[in-house]
């Protein structure tokens, strides 16, 4: 596969064009995870794994939290599966559920915000 070198010149050329009429406007990431964590006020338990989330410990059954059920430090929030195994994710801290950030059978990534407590 041979690169078009007119092409790459094209694009190097389009970029420096977008720098040139973005020069000015102050693009700051920062500023929307420091937004992200100011709306998010209480502790986050994230997702250990990657895998599917399970609010429930078998489809139709009670849930394991609902909102505003107090919870305490090592109870079971939920479970994600992950290549057939049921891994049990313990809460991190005693609390309220303030937030279910997933929906039951929903894919979840490493780190994903699952739940917040207050």
């Amino acid at each position: 596969m041979e690169i078009d070198k007119k092409i790459i010149l094209r694009l190097i050329q389009a970029l420096e064009d977008l720098k040139k009429s973005l020069k000015g406007i102050e693009l700051d990431s920062k500023n929307e995870s420091i937004e992200e964590e100011i709306e998010v006020s209480g502790t986050v338990i994230k997702s250990p794994i990657v895998g599917t989330a399970y609010l429930a410990p078998e489809p139709g059954g009670k849930q394991f939290i609902e909102i505003g059920k107090k919870i305490k430090k090592g109870d079971t929030i939920m479970i994600v599966e992950a290549m057939k195994t049921m891994n049990h994710v313990p809460s991190t801290t005693d609390g309220i559920v303030k937030e279910i950030s997933v929906e039951d059978g929903q894919p979840v990534e490493f780190g994903q915000k699952l739940i917040i407590l207050e």
